[in-house]
């Protein structure tokens, strides 16, 4: 969605954009940034697979002088701050456990899957939901935690095994986001084990379709089209007029069946 409405607004305003995919390794990130320097790009729109990584090749961009923003994460240890655009993660995070605290007044058990190591994203929807568990008490333990690194292929198999490890089924998977959700799904409907509430994060179509029909509880919405055009705006101005460019944190928003017309994506659920 964030590529389609990038294109969309460089359209709009007048620009020439390249997308290159990181394929989530910041190796590749750091040569492609290497590349839009000998280029001669007038801006860069980054969204880090890891928060430190990068920040040598990031610096490099603030040496060339080449405005630069990240969307979606953020970076961390370059030379100087580099403005960010994207949804509050902590907050995101923490909404969520607000959820289970909400519907399981005597205490929930819960499974965490977590993104990819050093993400951003990961790493702060992870403080928002170990920190609002632990505020609510310890009848809200985490049973189990593992990365499944976004993916629901990875899910499936890290729910499969937790399931076979606990003693009894879990009362909530909060999954990062909606992958691992679709993936812990398919490993509880294999196990029989349909009354585990699932949470997943970005309120995809497929995700809003899943908590129409009440087989997943909620999404978090992070307005990908908001981040993007934000971040496009900021950097075309600072090339264009050398404008000053800021951070912006956009509010997530907790999207169950009350709440679906409150989903960016609704449209495309069907």
């Amino acid at each position: 969605v964030m590529r389609r409405e990038l294109m969309k607004a460089a359209e709009g305003l007048g620009v020439v954009v390249s997308v290159l995919d990181g394929q989530a390794n910041s190796a590749k990130q750091a040569a492609d940034l290497e590349t839009a320097i000998v280029q001669g790009v007038d801006g860069v729109i980054l969204a880090p697979t890891d928060v430190r990584a990068l920040a040598p090749a990031v610096d490099r961009v603030l040496d060339a002088g080449i405005p630069i923003v990240t969307v979606d994460r953020r970076i961390e240890g370059a030379r100087a701050p580099v403005p960010h655009v994207g949804a509050d993660n902590v907050a995101g995070g923490r909404r969520m456990a607000d959820w289970i605290v909400a519907s399981h007044p005597q205490g929930a058990r819960v499974v965490l899957l977590t993104g990819q190591p050093g993400s951003s994203s990961a790493i702060d929807r992870t403080r928002g939901a170990k920190d609002a568990l632990a505020a609510a008490g310890s009848a809200y333990g985490i049973v189990a935690e593992q990365s499944a690194n976004w993916s629901r292929d990875q899910a499936l198999t890290v729910t499969q095994n937790v399931l076979t490890g606990l003693p009894t089924p879990p009362d909530v998977i909060l999954a990062e986001n909606d992958d691992m959700a679709f993936g812990a799904l398919e490993a509880l409907k294999t196990a029989g084990e349909p009354r585990v509430a699932v949470l997943g994060f970005d309120a995809t179509p497929e995700a809003l379709k899943r908590i129409r029909s009440g087989e997943m509880a909620l999404s978090v919405e992070q307005s990908p089209s908001r981040q993007i055009n934000a971040a496009l705006t900021q950097v075309v101005a600072a090339a264009r007029t050398g404008t000053a460019m800021s951070s912006v944190s956009i509010d997530p928003v907790v999207i169950t069946r009350d709440t679906l017309d409150q989903a960016e994506r609704i449209s495309e659920a069907g």
